[in-house]
């Protein structure tokens, strides 16, 4: 009897599999997946602890698969152990090999990818997008740390992949946070898509990088069984053991193992198929004969640590105001203004000790963002991550809390979230609930410039909520708030919603517009004013401009209604309504680059088809540093008189 053996006779098994598996698709990538087949095996039929009937448990072993695209291999894996699949809301069932030749069909729950949402419950996230699943693992450690669980996590990844820079951003992450629990393997099977990956990216360079970022390094053979086994124990053994370096797998394997026929350059994405498959199966059986393969040692899945203990439920966050002076802060009411970022702050403490699910992630601007108000509270600061300059990491470790049933609260610069726009489409992918916080957005952040403003966010996360999730829901609900009470309710509000939320604050104080005593909510509107001969929409800090606006409109005759539009989407129906009682007459003002408010005014328009008119205003312009956020709104054409120029315009163009 031989251990080796069986763990070859499996991986002969499965790289067959996956071969057929790829082949009645049509598509699908087997050569990744063959080099996979002795660390799937030895992890899936021996080392991980779950439960293939009810593989989401809250705590069994992970495995994230980075290099998505080799997932044919885990589904045949899957197939053959009767892991349990199922939409949510649906009876889960036993994959059976017959399901996993519907890959890639549109119907069916095997994606071409990994994707919980499309109903594998064993993936918490969406991969393919490749150099996340690392980051989303430390997220998943994150969690099962503040849970007290003792489950590992293994993320597989590709050499390939490893060129990108979120692969090493969460390998700091990992040894910044002492996340033990994750183990990370490389599969160094030496070809990408297009050719041989960098010599920057050999199994040898990898241990080195990896070496010198403090971890202990175990350098395999990736077909060798007992090696693989070897250095999974050894990741155990140091996971619970500060006084040794954490342990790291780089493994060499060969893509398209077992099968000649299927090696070397130019069979990345390509499925063996007819005359092909029977040769690479054949190839596969005669490389099992040559290595004794037989299954004649009994493989044990590994037993799961006891269940997760229960968390105190959630209770009521006080109001704004409640939360203010709880904290010592009652001369914010005095002054009767504050900034939202710093409104942001409070709710996002308050809303920490009022839910121990929440967790507040920030990108070395915590003091900038309002998150340090969390960060310096004693009893939650275990609860807070500083994942540094390294926003891309951020999101996707957010991505795998959620993952974990955690409220990840993100807040950054809206500027640099720009950077991490795949990392949050994924998560979304995923069926993530994340929060993001851009801070600091607009033209009105003065004299800092460009390079820190948040332009363009405002188009792109609008563009998530004109989508549906496979829960029925907006992508994103994009929130704009324009002060320190609605920011306050509007966190509170995201954090009760079962779905993302982007939320927008600003750097400058501005006024107080409202109290604890009006309601907000996702998809809402407030009407500040009514008119009849104009509507203005705006939101965030441009609402101040436009209240300006209105003064010096009354002093021309003109009597306008004004709504912050503080979220979107939006009742459609409700603002064309308030159009028709001024004229059709609408004119859109916000303090971003275009195809945000505007465009969804006008979207709504359009689909309408009645007798309106819109202008919308918005920053038209690369803007600059100035000494005030004042300068700069005058200077782009946003400021008050400006936007009593374009309605006069807009009111003498349509004859009204």
């Amino acid at each position: 009897m031989s251990y080796d053996s069986t763990i070859h006779a499996k991986a002969v098994d499965l790289a067959k599999l996956n071969y057929e598996i790829t082949a009645s698709a049509g598509s699908g990538h087997p050569t990744s997946g063959a080099s996979l087949a002795h660390l799937v095996t030895v992890l899936m039929y021996q080392h991980m602890r779950y439960e293939p009937a009810n593989p989401g448990h809250a705590c069994s072993d992970r495995l994230v698969l980075s290099e998505g695209h080799a997932v044919p291999i885990l589904y045949a894996a899957c197939a053959d152990l009767g892991v349990r699949v199922g939409k949510q809301g649906e009876d889960l069932k036993p994959l059976t090999k017959e399901m996993a030749m519907t890959l890639r069909e549109i119907d069916s729950l095997v994606d071409g990818h990994p994707n919980p949402v499309e109903g594998f419950p064993f993936f918490d996230a969406a991969t393919g997008s490749l150099g996340q699943g690392l980051s989303v693992s430390a997220g998943l450690a994150i969690a099962a740390k503040l849970d007290g669980l003792d489950k590992r996590i293994f993320c597989i990844m590709g050499d390939g992949e490893s060129r990108e820079g979120q692969v090493w951003e969460a390998v700091d992450f990992l040894r910044d946070e002492n996340l033990r629990a994750v183990c990370p393997i490389f599969n160094c099977n030496v070809f990408a898509q297009s050719d041989e990956v960098s010599p920057q990216q050999s199994a040898e360079v990898l241990t080195a990088k990896l070496a010198a970022a403090g971890f202990d390094v175990k350098l395999i053979n990736g077909h060798a069984p007992s090696e693989i086994l070897a250095a999974l124990e050894a990741h155990a053994a140091a996971q619970t053991d500060d006084a040794v370096a954490p342990v790291a797998i780089v493994a060499k394997t060969v893509k398209g193992w077992g099968s000649a026929s299927q090696q070397g350059n130019g069979h990345h994405g390509s499925p063996a198929k007819g005359d092909d498959l029977k040769v690479a199966l054949d190839e596969l059986g005669a490389t099992g004969r040559s290595l004794g393969a037989i299954m004649d040692t009994p493989l044990k899945i590994g037993l799961m640590s006891p269940g997760k203990p229960e968390s105190a439920a959630p209770t009521a966050a006080p109001t704004f105001t409640e939360a203010l002076k709880q904290f010592g802060m009652e001369s914010v009411l005095e002054k009767s203004k504050m900034a939202t970022r710093n409104a942001y702050g409070v709710a996002l403490r308050a809303l920490g000790h009022a839910n121990p699910g929440v967790v507040a992630l920030d990108a070395d601007v915590r003091g900038s963002t309002g998150a340090v108000q969390f960060y310096k509270d004693e009893a939650l600061k275990s609860r807070f991550v500083d994942c540094r300059i390294a926003e891309q990491n951020m999101v996707s470790v957010a991505a795998g809390l959620s993952a974990a049933g955690k409220i990840p609260c993100i807040s950054t610069f809206a500027k640099f979230l720009t950077r991490a726009y795949d990392q949050i489409e994924m998560a979304i992918n995923s069926g993530a609930s994340i929060k993001l916080i851009g801070s600091h957005a607009g033209i009105t952040l003065g004299a800092d410039g460009p390079s820190q403003m948040g332009m363009p966010d405002v188009s792109w996360f609008r563009s998530f909520t004109t989508m549906k999730t496979a829960k029925g829901n907006p992508g994103f609900y994009l929130l704009q708030p324009s002060d320190a009470y609605q920011a306050y309710q509007l966190l509170q509000k995201a954090a009760e919603y079962d779905g993302s939320v982007y939320m927008r604050t600003a750097r400058p104080d501005a006024e107080f517009l409202y109290s604890d005593n009006v309601e907000f909510k996702l998809g809402g509107h407030e009407v500040l004013a009514e008119g009849r001969d104009l509507l203005i929409i705006a939101a965030g800090y441009m609402v101040h401009e436009a209240n300006k606006a209105l003064d010096l409109l009354d002093a021309q005759g003109i009597d306008a209604t004004l709504v912050d539009l503080y979220s979107l989407p939006f009742d459609a129906d409700a603002i064309l309504d308030l159009a028709n009682e001024n004229n059709g007459m609408i004119l859109t003002l916000e303090d971003n680059y275009g195809g945000g408010i505007g465009s969804a005014i006008a979207d709504a328009v359009s689909a309408d088809g009645g007798g309106f008119n819109v202008k919308q205003m918005y920053c038209q312009q690369i803007p600059k540093s100035g000494k005030s956020g004042d300068d700069i709104l005058k200077l782009c054409g946003l400021d008050a008189p400006s936007v009593v120029k374009q309605a006069m315009e807009l009111l003498e163009l349509t004859g009204a």
